[in-house]
């Protein structure tokens, strides 16, 4: 990864178009590496996100004795059945939800001892729904700082006493897909059942996780109640492609729109299983020209007219919503995007910091507690942004360049934790 200064000065951008090969989902890559370390056999993952937050997970999976192999372009996962080897682990997962979700759940019944921690913001971030379920079942997690919150001690559970649970999953859909993935490993011999208390946020990631354990061997059943998973083993698919990640090319999908195109993205298209892709329909409600392919998606700015504002429920596009927060900034008049109450509880307040930093570039901003509505500036000012540790702020905020100023990215080296190189592909597409 390049190492940029403390501030990355971004010049006005006149014009974008050209191609872009997407890097690996990264929700399917944790997804997959969790799933591979589970399975019996050994997984060849292609196309593996490189970033910190897949290198979290490949480093707990190493604490806990999963054995893997780096070749060119791949990684190699040697599986162990559903258990793993080592039954104590002090397990540091920075900042990355997924991974901190997802394993909690696979080692609350694995018989050992097991703490969990990360950075503070991740000490901020509400796990209580997920812990609630799995003690529910028998698990035996607890907090050693603030109740609902981590770090977390796992102490040794093997046996689930339920064939039901219940979960909330209005807050994070991580939750529910913890609960999942780690269910075959657990149900009793006629399966589990498993609730969705109320309102689930984010459901085409919960379909996504529902998706990869098929292709690992398990079938999930899902009614309007909620799921039925049965007691099985996972099994090795021998080798697995993982996609272009849909919330990257959100980015490059905008850009193409607000500044000329066509910008196209290779690695996913109109099939994708990531919920992200719809992104693409609401820049073409917005006015964008469109091209759906299979493996490929393609955006120009509108022939002879301004985008539109949008007033959209943006449940099933989450992280690419910020993203379109952004496109707002061009559209001839006031756009809302909500049901975001999910953004609340990211790698910051993404409500309250774009509400910020859209301010400082010149739009006016009202927000409530899962909604915001931007006025698109007058005129746009060139300002400084402040990321918040946050890996979307600062690709977010890229594009604001495309209004004709020069924008100024504090702490550019956020990327790292899902897109290390998004500076020098925007740079090729912008000639910047």
């Amino acid at each position: 990864m390049t190492a940029w200064p403390a501030v990355l000065t971004l010049n006005p951008i006149d014009r974008a178009a050209g191609a872009v090969r997407l890097p690996g989902s990264k929700s399917i890559s944790n997804r997959a590496l969790l799933l591979s370390a589970l399975a019996d056999g050994e997984t060849t993952l292609i196309n593996l996100l490189n970033a910190d937050d897949t290198r979290v997970m490949r480093d707990a999976l190493i604490a806990l004795g999963v054995q893997s192999h780096q070749g060119d372009g791949e990684l190699l996962i040697k599986g162990w059945g559903g258990r793993f080897p080592n039954p104590e682990a002090n397990l540091f997962l920075g900042n990355a939800g997924t991974a901190f979700r997802s394993l909690t759940a696979a080692l609350a019944f694995s018989g050992g001892h097991y703490q969990l921690n990360g950075v503070a913001r991740m000490r901020e971030r509400p796990i209580a729904d997920l812990v609630d379920a799995l003690n529910l079942l028998g698990a035996r997690i607890r907090y050693t700082g603030a109740r609902g919150f981590p770090p977390l001690v796992i102490e040794a559970a093997q046996l689930v006493s339920s064939d039901s649970v219940s979960i909330k999953a209005d807050v994070s859909s991580q939750f529910l897909s913890g609960l999942l993935m780690t269910a075959p490993l657990v149900a009793p011999a006629h399966g589990l059942r498993i609730f969705v208390d109320g309102d689930l946020i984010s459901e085409p990631y919960v379909a996504l996780t529902c998706s990869l354990m098929q292709c690992f061997g398990v079938r999930v059943a899902q009614d309007r109640d909620g799921y039925t998973v049965p007691r099985s083993h996972y099994k090795s698919p021998g080798r697995f492609v993982v996609e272009g990640d849909a919330s990257s090319a959100s980015y490059f999908l905008a850009l193409g729109a607000i500044a000329g195109g066509p910008v196209r993205v290779d690695g996913v298209g109109k099939d994708s299983a990531q919920g992200d892709v719809r992104f693409a329909d609401a820049l073409a409600e917005m006015g964008a020209q469109v091209e759906f392919g299979a493996h490929h998606i393609e955006v120009g700015a509108p022939a002879d007219a301004r985008l539109r504002a949008i007033d959209v429920d943006c449940n099933h596009i989450p992280d690419a919503a910020m993203t379109l927060a952004i496109v707002a900034l061009f559209a001839g008049a006031t756009s809302t995007l909500r049901n975001i109450g999910s953004w609340r509880v990211k790698e910051t307040d993404r409500i309250a910091a774009m509400a910020t930093e859209l301010r400082k570039v010149g739009a006016l901003v009202e927000d409530g507690q899962d909604w915001i509505c931007i006025t698109p500036p007058k005129q746009f000012r060139g300002a400084t942004i402040d990321t918040y540790d946050d890996h979307r702020m600062a690709m977010c905020f890229s594009l604001v360049a495309a209004g004709g100023v020069q924008v100024h990215i504090r702490d550019p080296q956020c990327v790292g934790k899902t897109f290390p190189d998004y500076f020098e592909r925007l740079a090729e597409l912008t000639g910047r």
